[in-house]
């Protein structure tokens, strides 16, 4: 049985255990560098910008374990206002094909509503199949004409 929740400082050790695990997956485990403490209090500080959904089980001696998460920020553009950005979407690889991903796409969706955002943005990797037909099922459009821009420091 699968329970979703809004993720809590607790939790921050785990969430990132699967972002390394959607690093390895992306074939890039050498490009998470985020610190746990960075990362806490990005997203439980004075002044978060991050905030997520965890998707969670419970074992057999009946403690909980986090199995997936949707992590996401406010994006604001200036043609379409503020929209959600669907940073990661992860489901740990073991229980995958489960419909733990959809659950967690769908509480995005219903956070998009509740926030009254007009848009949910995210990226994915185009060899990733799985994914973009997964998305597809939603009616997703993929724009193949913008590319990504970034600065590291």
């Amino acid at each position: 049985m699968i329970k979703l929740r809004r993720a809590v400082k607790e939790d921050c050790t785990r969430l990132l255990e699967l972002v390394q695990e959607l690093a390895v997956y992306e074939k890039a485990p050498q490009e998470v560098t985020v610190t746990l403490a960075h990362f806490e209090e990005s997203g439980f500080g004075n002044n978060p910008v991050w905030w997520a959904y965890v998707a969670t089980t419970t074992t057999e001696k009946g403690v909980e374990y986090i199995v997936g998460m949707s992590l996401y920020y406010i994006r604001y553009s200036t043609w379409k206002g503020q929209s959600l950005y669907l940073e990661d979407l992860i489901v740990t690889e073991s229980m995958r094909g489960k419909g733990i991903g959809k659950l967690l796409f769908e509480v995005m969706i219903e956070e998009c509503k509740l926030k009254g955002f007009k848009r949910m943005c995210w990226q994915v990797l185009d060899w990733n199949e799985p994914a973009i037909n997964f998305y597809k099922k939603y009616n997703a459009t993929f724009d193949g004409e913008w590319l990504n821009g970034a600065i590291d420091f």
